[in-house]
């Protein structure tokens, strides 16, 4: 049960110290730089489901935050939903979607699985930049009236940040019941060796379809509610290829295959990240950075700081996992 497991406790604190520390003195400034953490903890989490617990590498993780903007947008804007409400459906939308995009790439692995999850990113990319009730390659855009029934924009902005910081708690907490689950064995053992897997009974295609919807459902419900924050959503930033690579860099940072290793590569990277976008000798190198980073974690640190950390403290592991 993962109400007795430390790390779970972790999380909570985690969660607890990410809503006071705004919260203490109104920290706008503080609550923007946070709410960024929080959304790539949420993708590198989400992401470390696949690479982490079953080695395959997606690519296209960032098409399932994008779609869940775009589902969640449409329903506040157009169909004048309730946030929350729209939120959850376009998690369910998109985890549908993956589900089935599982069942027909799933069956490849290595490479070919890898580029698949990239044709799947640019062919969805390229369905919403040409889908009229999307606003095609022009994006949606939300009126200030829809801030209205949360009690006006700034109010708004507040509510947004507390249920992505849930949404942030629960991708830790799902990632921990998986990894401590029948169904995470599963999962390792494809990781492992998927060829024994299958003949020890796991069936591989089913539980990698499951866990590629599964891992689809809270960065779409994230992706929904930050695009609402944001108020516009467009192709181009929905679908940034970009950022699914740096959430690779992300998870390899911090340890693939930890939960907290996962939220440790994501704030730490999205920190780095925002100093050298905003540093005017580095702004242009940060992505030249980002891959050296991931060269020097690959050769000299393969499992992370995570791994580090239990190669030097090996009872860490009893506590973070």
């Amino acid at each position: 049960m993962i109400l007795r497991r430390p790390c779970f406790w972790i999380i909570l604190l985690i969660a607890a110290g990410f809503i006071y520390a705004p919260l203490h003195g109104n920290n706008v400034s503080l609550r923007e730089d946070l709410i960024l953490i929080a959304i790539a903890i949420i993708l590198a989490s989400n992401l470390n489901l696949m690479i982490g617990y079953t080695g395959y590498v997606n690519f296209g993780h960032i098409v399932f935050y994008g779609l869940g903007g775009y589902v969640g947008l449409y329903l506040t804007t157009v169909r004048g939903w309730n946030l929350v409400l729209s939120a959850l459906l376009a998690g369910v939308v998109v985890s549908f979607c993956a589900f089935l995009f599982g069942l027909a790439i799933l069956r490849l692995r290595g490479a070919y699985f890898a580029l698949a999850t990239i044709g799947i990113l640019q062919a969805v990319q390229s369905f919403v930049s040409n889908f009229d009730p999307w606003g095609r390659s022009t994006g949606m855009y939300l009126s200030f009236t829809s801030y209205q029934p949360l009690g006006g924009a700034r109010h708004a902005l507040w509510i947004t940040y507390f249920l992505i910081i849930a949404v942030m708690a629960l991708s830790m907490i799902l990632s921990l019941a998986i990894k401590n689950s029948k169904f995470g064995l599963g999962l390792f053992a494809i990781r492992e060796d998927e060829d024994a897997a299958v003949v020890l009974g796991v069936n591989a295609t089913t539980y990698k379809a499951i866990i590629y919807s599964v891992s689809a459902f809270l960065p779409a419900v994230a992706g929904a509610l930050m695009f609402f924050k944001n108020g516009m959503i467009d192709p181009s930033i929905a679908f940034e290829f970009m950022l699914s690579l740096e959430g690779i860099v992300m998870l390899m940072l911090g340890g693939r295959g930890s939960v907290i290793g996962a939220a440790l590569g994501g704030a730490l990277y999205e920190k780095l990240r925002s100093y050298l976008l905003t540093s005017p000798v580095l702004s242009n190198f940060h992505l030249v950075i980002a891959g050296g980073l991931l060269l020097l974690v690959v050769l000299f640190a393969p499992g992370g700081l995570i791994g580090w950390l239990y190669r030097w403290a090996p009872h860490a592991k009893k506590v973070i996992e």
